[in-house]
């Protein structure tokens, strides 16, 4: 059983527990973009351009959107998906005093360097 759940950090030993939870989300599917998701942080969507109005009294030439899902690769959906398996993978290797101290996190990288301190 031990494969399939993340080591469970022990406050004096953050180091080894860092080392051996990065192995273990390498392991896991999509290892890579879960490891870049703890490192590196999320997937950020594009601000994607749109033609503007240019029939406004003030015309606009060009405006922005965020990139929608439909508008992701299937690289960008995957390191999403990713990103959210991170979250999960550290939360499942906290105690509970210390979930309690990340819960307030966005994102797997925040979580990571907070546990850090």
């Amino acid at each position: 059983g031990s494969e399939s759940r993340p080591p469970m950090l022990n406050k004096e030993n953050y180091v080894p527990w860092s080392s051996r939870l990065l192995h273990y989300a390498k392991s896991r599917p999509n290892g890579k973009l879960i490891h870049n998701s703890i490192i590196n942080g999320p997937y950020v969507r594009r601000m994607i351009p749109e033609s503007g109005d240019t029939n406004r009294e003030v015309p606009v030439n060009e405006t922005f959107h965020v990139q929608t899902d439909d508008e992701l690769s299937e690289k960008e959906l995957k390191q999403i998906e990713a990103d959210d398996q991170a979250i999960q993978t550290i939360l499942f290797g906290l105690p509970e005093d210390i979930y309690a101290t990340v819960d307030s996190c966005e994102t797997t990288q925040e979580i990571w360097l907070r546990v850090q301190q």
